[in-house]
């Protein structure tokens, strides 16, 4: 067998789906933590400075962020060695159904690692699935925080009195970000449009943003992960049967 014969049986080796899968996991992961991260120190910079004046009250906020920045951690480590192992066992199934590596075949304790990575991936697709739909919440708040902005300034331009405006607020305590005791808790008219043009705001909003979009890539490579892993395992099990060991 030649160089090139060799060349284009390893390439063939490769698991295409998985790869793609594994970089867009770390592409999903690196925008969720590392922007997730910074979005939540800024939101607690930005309540901490408009909406809330004393210390007990953006207490229990401050105790959720800073735990669910050490899961942010966990989930960056987790996923890491996790797109690794995915990535191995493509390269196993793959290799084990091409049968690429001359003698090399599936055993049953192959079949059965896949069908782990199988489950595993579906539960985890699951769980994400929902910390999808969670990183929307902030997004969407923000997003009616700058329309309320918006429909401010629009008032503010045509009408010459405040009172007008001054009726429109945004109220955190309605999203659960601080308790219903909270004083002020809420912005109203031209102090709200005041913070949506400050630089805290932007930067919390596009951080959350791009948190989110992270979020929705990962879940992409988990579904993606879904396709090879389930495709390779039904194989594996059909060459069981059939007596290819």
């Amino acid at each position: 067998m030649g160089c090139y014969d060799c060349c284009i049986r390893c390439i063939g080796a490769v698991p295409y789906p998985s790869l793609v899968a594994t970089l867009l996991c770390y592409a999903g992961m690196a925008l969720f933590c590392g922007c997730g991260h910074e979005a939540l120190t800024q939101t607690e910079v930005l309540v901490e400075t408009y909406f809330a004046r004393n210390v007990q009250d953006h207490e229990v906020m401050d105790s959720f962020i800073k735990y669910f920045q050490y899961v942010i951690y966990g989930l960056a480590s987790f996923f890491f060695l996790y797109g690794i192992l995915l990535l191995a066992e493509g390269f196993y199934t793959t290799s084990a159904v091409k049968q690429t590596f001359g003698e090399f075949r599936s055993t049953q304790c192959g079949r059965c690692l896949s069908l782990t990575f199988v489950i595993v991936t579906y539960v985890l697709a699951f769980i994400w699935l929902g910390v999808f739909a969670f990183t929307a919440i902030p997004v969407f708040f923000l997003f009616n925080m700058e329309q309320t902005c918006h429909n401010i300034n629009i008032l503010a331009e045509t009408t010459p009195s405040i009172n007008q405006h001054a009726w429109i607020c945004m109220d955190a305590r309605q999203y659960g970000l601080l308790p219903w005791n909270a004083m002020p808790g809420k912005a109203c008219g031209m102090t709200l449009a005041s913070i949506c043009k400050t630089s805290e705001f932007y930067v919390t909003y596009d951080l959350f943003i791009a948190a989110f979009a992270g979020a929705g890539i990962t879940l992409l490579a988990l579904i993606l992960y879904l396709v090879p892993t389930t495709y390779n395992y039904a194989v594996l099990r059909f060459l069981g049967r059939k007596g290819v060991r």
